[in-house]
């Protein structure tokens, strides 16, 4: 019997944790790079996580203002938790973070486009992109 999930704000975790539930939920990352994972943790200014017991098993990593915008750059679920609703309550965490008055901006993989609508967000036709390149 899988227990409760529990949410945590800001909670430590290592590039090594996120990187191998990166893998586990099937997210596009560089998760062979853990320093890199780890950079992107330690830059962020806003994570939720998920935990069954001590394992990690999802997150939402944020950049943010907390006053005009904020853009969730990563949000990820074990597989195997997936479909019980842990990615709603993850975005739902990072909103109780936020005020009215910021918006939540994501930018999704072309597999998790469905997604997105069915948990609130509208699609933007007025975002551009420099892309990285690597």
């Amino acid at each position: 019997m899988m227990s409760s999930i529990q949410y945590r704000l800001n909670a430590p975790v290592t590039g090594q944790e996120v990187a191998a539930v990166f893998v586990r939920s099937g997210i596009n990352r560089p998760t062979e790079d853990t320093n890199r994972i780890q950079k992107m943790l330690d830059h962020a200014n806003l994570t939720i996580t998920a935990w069954n017991g001590e394992k990690l098993v999802g997150i939402a990593r944020s950049l943010t203002d907390f006053c005009y915008c904020c853009y969730l750059s990563d949000l990820a679920v074990d597989k195997e938790y997936q479909g019980r609703g842990i990615g709603q309550e993850l975005i739902q965490q990072t909103r109780n973070q936020l005020s009215e008055q910021v918006t939540l901006i994501l930018v999704s993989s072309p597999t998790a486009m469905s997604y997105y609508p069915a948990v609130g967000f509208d699609k933007a036709e007025n975002a551009w992109i420099i892309r990285r390149k690597r």
